[in-house]
């Protein structure tokens, strides 16, 4: 097995027990890289000046640099860590800041119903919810949330290394087809939503009013929701098909549904591994890190970590100063964090509580391609039999 096989993997967990055994950060001869699989060595690399987000001599990905998604990936806040990428980063954090949960909850109750039997069909729980709920925080109207939804996961496909040609046009599609959608929601700040009114303040407080790079964040909002809040729902239906027990006591204390929202963050993350590239030379640990170097960071085995999670095999609801490394940490936590896991538990509620009463839909499951990401597929009962 390999770190990238290990993200699908049906148990990749005693995998990562083995590399955290051996070393916490060791070099790969064959795969040419260091991989991080210890808490102590992610943490130190997520916060490490010369560990950087892309390569230095490859900003935006070859495949995809000539087209209207390289246009957007180059300005993604997420992505690159220039001086110019800290100004939408100033803007949009507060703003995602200032969500209310409760209004959030307003928001996934109103989505839930222009959506097509989420409830049997999980992947419009587990996808086009998630991004109709930001899309709706934005101020995008109900009508155009499933447009907006296949636009994103069209855009989501070429950030993937295992994308072809043809998701790489159909993501340049997708990024030319959101891109009028937010320069109209922009240009009219007297009909902005309340989280839009918060971008226009941030930009006026800041003097920033850069529009292309900040419509190209909004569209990362939507793209980091997508595939990372899938991931986390789907794994936390997995949880509940494994263990049944969990249902009855959920649909008896529905407010446990946030600890288990959480902990299947920590104990089958959605997002298993991430990249840093070494700008120059560094020492993390006792080993050097020579610039050009690529670090693989095993979020997943760290989170797995005794040293960050005591009994971290047991899955506890009620864990006590729980570390998880699924959002990142440090200058690179995601900062939707409290939204991805508000939307997951809301949308796990809605399957727990709406008629018919709830039992366990399928019967198995399948990961979808990745190298990175924990997604499930689920399959209906009688398409097992076939």
């Amino acid at each position: 097995m390999t770190p990238f096989d290990a993200a699908t993997h049906t148990d990749p967990y005693a995998y990562y027990a083995a590399l955290r055994r051996q070393n916490g950060l060791s070099f790969d001869t064959d795969l040419r890289l260091w991989i991080a699989s210890s808490a102590d060595a992610v943490d130190a690399i997520l916060g490490h000046p010369d560990c950087r987000v892309r390569p230095l001599n490859e900003l935006i990905p070859p495949a995809i640099a000539q087209g209207a998604s390289g246009t957007v990936f180059g300005r993604l806040m997420r992505m690159n860590e220039g001086p110019q990428h800290q100004c939408p980063r100033l803007v949009i954090e507060p703003a995602l800041a200032s969500v209310e949960t409760d209004s959030l909850t307003g928001i996934v109750a109103r989505v839930l119903k222009t959506l097509d039997n989420p409830i049997e069909n999980l992947d419009e729980l587990m996808f086009t919810l998630p991004i109709g709920v930001i899309a709706s925080l934005m101020g995008i109207p109900s009508s155009r949330l499933q447009a907006v939804a296949r636009l994103t996961r069209d855009f989501v496909a070429c950030l993937s290394p295992l994308s072809d040609a043809a998701q790489h046009n159909k993501a340049d599609c997708a990024a030319t087809g959101l891109n009028p959608l937010f320069s109209a929601l922009l240009s009219d700040d007297r009909q902005a939503s309340p989280f839009l009114s918060q971008i226009h303040a941030g930009c006026a407080a800041t003097a920033w009013g850069e529009t292309d790079a900040l419509i190209a964040n909004l569209i990362g909002l939507l793209s980091q929701t997508c595939e990372a809040t899938a991931g986390l729902i789907g794994n936390t239906l997995v949880a509940l098909q494994r263990d049944p027990d969990l249902i009855a006591t959920l649909q008896s204390a529905p407010l446990l549904v946030t600890d288990l929202v959480a902990e299947v963050a920590r104990y089958d993350s959605p997002v298993q591994n991430t990249r840093r590239f070494v700008a120059k030379r560094c020492w993390v640990g006792d080993c050097v890190l020579e610039a050009g170097d690529t670090v693989l960071l095993l979020l997943a085995s760290a989170n797995r970590d005794p040293s960050a999670n005591p009994a971290p095999d047991r899955f506890l609801l009620k864990r006590t100063q729980r570390k998880t490394f699924s959002f990142g940490s440090g200058r690179h936590e995601c900062p939707g964090q409290r939204l991805a896991l508000t939307i997951a538990a809301e949308a796990i509620l809605a399957w727990l509580f709406q008629p018919p009463p709830c039992t366990p839909r399928f019967e198995r499951w399948s990961y979808l391609p990745s190298v990175n990401g924990r997604i499930p597929q689920f399959h209906r009962p009688q398409e097992s039999q076939q």
